[in-house]
């Protein structure tokens, strides 16, 4: 039977095919949605887990960016209880038709909603609940969906409330009247409207959502982000809603941000992750006890099951299959599943990505801006790599040699 809140028939469209460069080397061979958070999960298991924690169970996830790394751990929605004979969780991969036969990459997540407009149509949604698939929080969907049903709103976007004022130019800035109206909405703009913005989750009145998008595509024209022309027309239509979203949202878009969200979660900013009637969910292998071994100093950190310990950790994240040898020092820093910091190195304020190593006496990142050691690259032993700088992936960098390999980002 198809998903029904408040009367309505609801589809949830999760939107997974953004190439994500501002997480780069993180998103060179993976998709943003597949990156690792907190070593356990993916950044989609929370988007999936408040899904079906809120009983949401038709599920399509749009995909175009390295695909494979994100179907990898979807398992066909296994993990979730999506995989139904009915409904369930769908993969949307890109695809071509007999009037367009090269196929067409979306040019943003407007044009992706009316790329599957006719699949949407057929579906027959009274609700359509889009979400984005890179976002750390804990909602209920079916509160928002009850609010937009009762206000009988054209669409009903979740607002959460950024710390400075300057972050709001990466978002959509929304105002509001007394009943929770939306009247004014400005998408990334140079000089913020305050600091209420978009937590990227809308549900939409299917019907509406749908003839706009067709207005909006009529002579060819492309749609962009739903920011820039599908939102602003809802919003001038005099019935979009914002809902307030009651504690922790973060956009882990950017290093910066996701490395702050692991220490938000590291001093309990964040939101419990064991909560019984409301588990983040993932897909994961079964992995040994971590191993602490004598000597190893352990402080403010998570160590995941089958990270083995002999060094000092501080205020640090050890993903599943990691390991910080005999005298390796790690601070501030994210380690990746079976990334190695060999005996004498030094880790301070970096990620260092999946199965990378860092040699003996090699040190990566320092008090500056964070570092980044690329997956499967190699930092070799009395290398340095520094505040600011991205080893690519599978890339060697030797002592000496150090300008020949790693990239400052722009």
């Amino acid at each position: 039977m198809p998903t029904r809140i408040a009367g309505q028939k609801v589809l949830a469209i999760v939107l997974a095919g953004g190439r994500g460069s501002r997480l780069s080397p993180l998103t060179d061979e993976r998709a943003k949605p597949a990156v690792p958070f907190l070593g356990t999960y993916r950044l989609i298991d929370f988007t999936l887990s408040n899904l079906v924690n809120s009983g949401v169970q038709d599920v399509w996830v749009v995909e175009q960016y390295l695909p494979h790394s994100l179907n990898d751990h979807l398992s066909g929605g296994r993990p979730w209880d999506l995989d139904r004979t009915r409904g369930g969780l769908v993969v949307m991969p890109p695809f071509s038709t007999p009037q367009n036969e090269d196929g067409e990459f979306a040019q943003g997540n407007a044009h992706a909603l009316s790329q599957h407009m006719g699949l949407i149509r057929e579906f027959a949604p009274d609700v359509v609940l889009v979400l984005s698939a890179d976002h750390v929080y804990r909602l209920d969907y079916g509160k928002v969906i009850q609010a937009h049903a009762e206000a009988g709103a054209s669409v009903t976007m979740v607002t959460t409330q950024v710390k400075k004022l300057e972050e709001a130019t990466r978002f959509g800035n929304v105002e509001t009247g007394p009943d929770g109206r939306v009247t004014a909405f400005a998408y990334k703009p140079e000089k913020p409207l305050g600091r209420t913005v978009t937590a990227e989750v809308f549900v939409y009145n299917a019907r509406l959502l749908l003839d706009t998008l067709a207005d909006l595509g009529r002579g060819g024209r492309t749609l962009g982000d739903y920011g820039e022309e599908l939102l602003p027309a809802l919003v001038n239509g005099g019935e979009a809603r914002a809902f307030p979203l009651q504690g922790y949202w973060m956009d882990v878009g950017t290093l910066e941000a996701y490395h702050t969200a692991h220490g938000d979660f590291l001093d309990g900013r964040g939101f419990a992750l064991d909560t019984p009637d409301w588990p983040v969910i993932t897909a994961s292998l079964t992995q040994p006890p971590a191993r602490l071994e004598k000597g190893a100093e352990l402080e403010d950190s998570f160590v995941c099951g089958g990270a083995s310990i002999a060094g000092q950790v501080v205020r640090s994240v050890v993903a599943p299959g990691a390991v910080v040898e005999r005298g390796a020092v790690v601070r501030d820093s994210i380690l990746q599943p079976g990334a190695v910091v060999q005996a004498g190195a030094q880790v301070t304020r970096a990620i260092v990505d999946q199965a990378a190593t860092v040699h003996a006496r090699a040190q990566v990142g320092g008090a500056g801006e964070l570092a980044v050691v690329g997956a499967f690259a190699q930092v070799m032993a009395g290398a340095t790599v520094g505040s600011g700088l991205h080893v690519p992936p599978h890339r060697r960098v030797k002592a000496g040699q150090e300008d020949r390999v790693l990239q400052r980002p722009e």
